[in-house]
């Protein structure tokens, strides 16, 4: 499975670059799904709603379905977080996945940077980080630099890094 991700500090910029990529390269005729990385506790569904309710029960796993999407939940109990490639695996096919965050992992990133956060450069450090993607020009970067806006460049540049 082809993968590229989008890394950066917070307010940098990631959410909004990967939803217009996603919408670029799917109106190129791609498939694209994406896995969000959260650093903190969240929830998909609401208090008072059955599969609330299962969940909060002692559910493990409770899949909800319909006629327009399905939804599948698992809960950790206590258990590690399962690594980038476990997630991966359960994915169905596509084209390309699209990961936000996991700026740890080994994959190819392009990572947003925004002057207003006053964050250093993840890709001075980190030779995953195959390009830039800011609102200020970087002079001495070592990867090529676009505009954070450039979403086409960057579109351009993801397909071509992973053969589409």
């Amino acid at each position: 499975m082809r993968i590229y991700g989008i890394v950066g500090w917070k307010n940098s910029g990631k959410t909004g670059l990967m939803e217009r990529l996603v919408a670029e390269i799917t109106g190129r005729g791609f498939s694209v799904s994406t896995l969000k990385h959260a650093h903190h506790s969240f929830d998909v569904d609401q208090p008072g709603k059955d599969s609330h309710r299962h969940r909060v029960a002692g559910a493990t796993e409770v899949l909800l379905s319909s006629g327009n999407r399905w939804a599948l939940m698992h809960e950790l109990r206590g258990t590690p977080e399962p690594p980038l490639a476990d997630l991966l695996a359960r994915l169905s096919p596509v084209d390309l996945v699209l990961i936000e965050g996991y700026k740890r992992d080994g994959h190819p990133k392009i990572e947003a940077h925004r002057a207003a956060t006053r964050q250093p450069l993840i890709a001075t450090d980190d030779l995953t980080v195959r390009a830039l993607a800011s609102d200020e020009p970087l002079p001495a970067a070592r990867v090529p630099v676009f505009d954070l806006d450039d979403t086409r460049g960057l579109a351009d540049f993801v397909l071509a890094e992973v053969g589409l």
